[in-house]
């Protein structure tokens, strides 16, 4: 089988990589995006043939969540026909690199669980690498006052949405130790620098959607070591708060309220077809413009309708459904933290589902991909998916 071979294995196991880290560290977008035309995609679609079987097998064994990704993909084609965009074929390839995205997991996963957990750590390790950087550029060669949003490089770039890029390697991270000393000690120093990254953009979806992601840890992880964590976070977030209670209450609301309440007429014009895909639109609330509704379900109501909005939950809650077949696993555990972070963070900012590949990614079809590979996590003993040796 092509795809079992240590050279394809290798070219996926690139694909994820530079998913996750040149986001940050890719040169610019264009890049980015070539990048994973050349490592994602087109493994993918060469490598498909030969995974077929398995491929048709995941299909079997996850048919619920297949159907709705279908449906919800083939709705948003069908409202190309009625949408104002100028580039419908833009619209088309976009969820044509969507589908190729996640049929990309269980190829690049080969059954294999804590392959995904070891890459997706050094993942994290290659984003505490621009977190770093990111601080060194912004506090110091920029020579930024300490108490500035940091804004970090690539596509991190934007406090909010970069915050939760970092957030979800918190959280995929934390679930996800290794077992030997050395490598515990670069996982620990990663946490560190991710954790600073957080708290200097100063975004407080994101750390609320991790906290209460970290606080949650002991009902799914039911072990001690997951009670310290949500202990450690508590402590953390207190001490937090108090040194920086005046920069996290001086922007308010940032008018969510009054943004949430100005989507919901908007979705009440055109509630069951939306605008259409693609369709460009302003948010009209308290005398300002806004460029999207800063919340993702609401987003997607505004293009897609209602029918749209509840098949992205049917999707959603499909994912959800699958993390919990997987729930004793290290690999279900991992994304169960993932999936409840990622439904806080979508309440709060993310408003991009069929874009090109973006932070919001991470918060939206990275774990529906994730979620393919729980065909095989939950086929496993309960722990023999544990990380070993490495990251």
């Amino acid at each position: 089988m092509m795809y079992a071979r240590r050279w394809a294995q290798s070219w996926l196991a690139i694909g994820l990589l530079w998913f996750v880290v040149a986001i940050a560290l890719a040169p610019s977008n264009k890049v980015y995006q070539q990048g994973l035309v050349a490592f994602l995609w087109l493994p993918a679609l060469v490598l498909l043939w030969s995974a077929r079987v398995l491929v048709i097998d995941t299909w079997k064994a996850q048919r619920w969540l297949w159907l709705s990704v279908a449906l919800l993909l083939g709705w948003s084609a069908l409202s190309l026909s009625w949408s104002s965009v100028d580039e419908g074929g833009r619209e088309v390839k976009r969820l044509v690199y969507i589908a190729v995205f996640l049929l990309f997991f269980p190829i690049m996963a080969n059954a294999d669980t804590a392959r995904v957990m070891r890459l997706l750590n050094w993942g994290g390790v290659g984003l505490a690498i621009a977190a770093v950087y990111s601080i060194v550029l912004y506090y110091g060669v920029q020579a930024k006052p300490w108490h500035a949003r940091l804004y970090g490089v690539g596509e991190i770039s934007h406090p909010i949405l970069g915050a939760y890029v970092i957030a979800a390697a918190i959280i995929w991270m934390l679930h996800w130790p290794p077992r030997t000393l050395v490598l515990q000690g670069v996982w620990g120093l990663a946490l560190v620098a991710l954790g600073m990254f957080l708290l200097l953009c100063q975004s407080r979806g994101a750390a609320l959607a991790l906290l209460i992601s970290v606080l949650a840890m002991p009902i799914w992880c039911r072990d001690r070591r997951s009670c310290w964590i949500a202990g450690v976070a508590m402590v953390a977030a207190i001490v937090a708060f108090v040194l920086m209670q005046s920069l996290i209450m001086a922007r308010g609301s940032s008018y969510r309220p009054e943004i949430f309440q100005a989507s919901l007429q908007m979705i009440a014009e055109h509630p069951w077809a939306g605008l259409g895909l693609g369709a460009f639109y302003k948010i009209q609330a308290v005398g300002l413009e806004f460029d999207h509704a800063h919340n993702m379900f609401t987003h997607i109501a505004i293009e897609l309708g209602i029918p749209g909005m509840l098949l992205w939950l049917a999707v959603w809650l499909c994912v959800l459904r699958e993390i919990w077949k997987a729930r004793d696993t290290a690999f279900g555990k991992g994304l169960m933290g993932l999936w409840l972070f990622s439904t806080l963070a979508m309440q709060f900012d993310a408003a991009s589902l069929t874009g090109t590949p973006r932070a919001e990614w991470f918060i939206s079809w990275l774990p529906v991909g994730l979620a393919t590979v729980l065909v095989w996590g939950r086929a496993r003993a309960p722990g023999c998916d544990k990380i070993s040796g490495s990251i």
